[in-house]
C-alpha cells in the first residue's frame, strides 16, 4: 500500500512535534515556547522529507507508487514546512523555565544570521516553486538552490539554543532527518546525473502537429528498459533545450529500443522543444519512471486519457508484447483542430490491436462519454470496469463524478498525475 500525500506530510511532522513536546517541563509545554520549538523540529523534518523526495531515488518512488505522487508530496512538504517555519519565527522558542544548550556553538551574531537565512531561503523556495509565471529553464536552476537553503536549516537548529540534546529523542529524530534530507540533496546536485539510468538517444523523425509533435528517437548504443506508459526526463543535447524535462514515452517494448514522446506546446519549454527539434539531434532519456502500468487481469478495461494524457495509451497499445484488447474501451478526450495524434492515427492504432476507441470531442458532458460509460456499466456490470485515466485534474474530477453515478468503485481508478510543477 502506497504512503498518501497527507500521511507522508501530517505523519513524520507529529511525530517530530511529539517528541519535542513530550519531554518539555509540566507547564511549557502547550505554550507559545514549545509551540513554537515543536513547530520548528517539524518544519525541519519536512524540509528533510522534501529534500529526500526530491532525489529521485527508485527506492522513494515504489513507496509512493510512483514518482507522479512523489512530487505531489514534496510540493505539500515544502507549503508546510513554511506554515510550520512561520509559526516557529512568530513566537519565542524559549522560556526560563528550560535548560538550554546549542548543540554546535557559534558566535552570537553567526546563530542570529543562520536563523533569518534558513526561513527567508525557505520562502525563496517555496514560492518560486509555486509561480508558474517564472520560465523553465530559470525556475529549474533558482531550485537547485533548495539543497544548500536545508543545510543553513540544519546549521540554525544545531547552533540555536535549546532544551534538545543531540542525544534525545527529538535530536536523534532531526540527527536521522538531517541525514537523510542532505544526502538526498547532495545526490540530487551531484551524482544523480551519472548514477541515474540512462542513455543516449538520436532524434530519427518528428510528427508535427499543431503546435505539438510526435518525436522519435532511437538509442544510440543500450536503451534504457521501461515498462509501456512509463516516463522518462528528456534533455536535448542543444543549446536552449538542454534541461530534462519529463514527458510519459508513448511507445511500446519493441526490440529496436525507441523512445518515443508526444509533446505539446504547453509552456515555455515544451514550445521550444516542439518548433526547433529536428532530426539528427542528439539527447540523453533518463528513465524509467512511474508506475502507470497496464492492469491486464481486468475484466474490463477503460482506458480515459485527455490532451498529451493520450501518450501513456498509445505505449499500451503499441506494446507488442500485450494481448487481450478486446476487452478495452479508449476514451480520447480533444479539442477539435488541435487533437494530436489525429484521431485517425488513434482509430487505426486502435482498430490494429482490437481495442474499441470513442472520440470525445465535447468536453466531460459528451454524450460519447457520458452515454457510452453507463452503457459499458450496465453490459459489464460496474464492480467489473477498471479505469486507467491520464490527464487534467478537472476531466479527473468529472471521471470520478461518474463513476460515482454508476456505481464504479472508487478503487477500481488509477490515475497518473498530470502536472510536476
Amino acid at each position: 500500500m502506497a504512503i498518501r500525500t497527507w500521511q507522508a506530510v501530517a505523519i513524520p511532522a507529529a511525530v517530530g512535534a511529539a517528541l519535542t513536546l513530550g519531554p518539555l517541563p509540566d507547564g511549557t509545554r502547550f505554550g507559545t515556547a514549545g509551540l513554537s520549538l515543536a513547530a520548528g523540529v517539524a518544519a525541519l523534518t519536512l524540509m528533510a522529507a522534501a529534500a529526500l523526495t526530491g532525489s529521485r531515488w527508485r527506492w522513494v518512488e515504489r513507496i509512493f507508487g510512483g514518482l507522479d505522487r512523489v512530487y505531489a508530496a514534496h510540493k505539500w512538504m515544502g507549503i508546510w514546512a513554511l506554515v510550520l517555519a512561520s509559526a516557529h519565527m512568530l513566537f519565542k522558542a524559549g522560556t526560563d523555565a528550560w535548560t538550554v544548550a546549542a548543540i554546535l556553538e557559534l558566535p552570537p551574531w553567526w546563530t542570529r544570521l543562520l536563523r533569518q537565512a534558513a526561513y527567508v531561503g525557505l520562502v525563496f523556495i517555496v514560492l518560486l516553486a509555486l509561480n508558474r509565471n517564472i520560465p523553465y529553464s530559470t525556475w529549474r536552476w533558482w531550485h537547485k538552490l533548495s539543497g544548500p537553503v536545508f543545510l543553513v536549516v540544519v546549521l540554525h537548529a544545531l547552533s540555536f539554543r535549546s532544551p534538545i540534546a543531540l542525544d534525545s529523542p527529538a535530536g536523534l529524530w532531526m540527527a536521522a532527518w538531517s541525514v537523510l534530507g542532505v544526502a538526498g540533496a547532495l545526490y540530487k546536485l551531484t551524482l544523480y546525473r551519472f548514477a541515474a539510468s540512462h542513455a543516449e538517444y538520436e532524434v530519427v523523425a518528428v510528427d508535427p502537429g499543431a503546435a505539438a509533435a510526435h518525436i522519435q528517437l532511437a538509442p544510440v548504443a543500450k536503451p534504457v528498459r521501461f515498462v509501456p506508459g512509463q516516463f522518462g526526463f528528456l534533455r536535448m543535447k542543444q543549446d536552449g533545450l538542454r534541461e530534462p524535462h519529463p514527458f510519459t514515452i508513448a511507445s511500446g517494448s519493441g526490440g529496436d529500443g525507441r523512445a518515443d514522446f508526444v509533446v505539446r506546446g504547453l509552456g515555455d519549454y515544451s514550445s521550444r522543444l516542439v518548433a526547433e527539434v529536428r532530426p539528427g539531434m542528439r539527447a540523453e532519456v533518463y528513465a524509467p519512471y512511474g508506475l502507470f502500468a497496464r492492469n491486464t487481469g481486468a475484466r474490463q478495461e477503460i482506458w480515459i486519457g485527455g490532451g498529451v494524457g493520450i501518450s501513456p495509451f498509445i505505449a499500451w497499445l503499441q506494446d507488442r508484447s500485450a494481448s487481450d484488447f478486446d476487452k478495452v474501451t479508449l476514451f480520447y478526450f480533444f479539442t477539435p483542430g488541435r487533437e494530436f495524434p489525429p484521431l485517425e492515427i488513434m482509430q487505426g492504432m486502435a482498430r490494429e490491436r482490437g481495442a474499441s476507441l470513442v472520440a470525445v470531442s465535447g468536453g466531460p458532458d459528451d454524450p460519447a462519454f457520458v452515454d457510452t460509460f453507463a452503457a459499458l456499466c450496465r453490459e459489464h456490470g460496474p464492480d467489473a470496469l477498471e479505469v486507467a485515466f491520464c490527464g487534467p485534474q478537472g476531466l479527473l474530477a468529472r471521471v470520478r463524478g461518474e463513476m460515482r453515478r454508476n456505481g464504479v468503485p472508487a478503487r477500481n481508478l488509477r490515475h497518473e498525475l498530470f502536472e510536476f510543477r
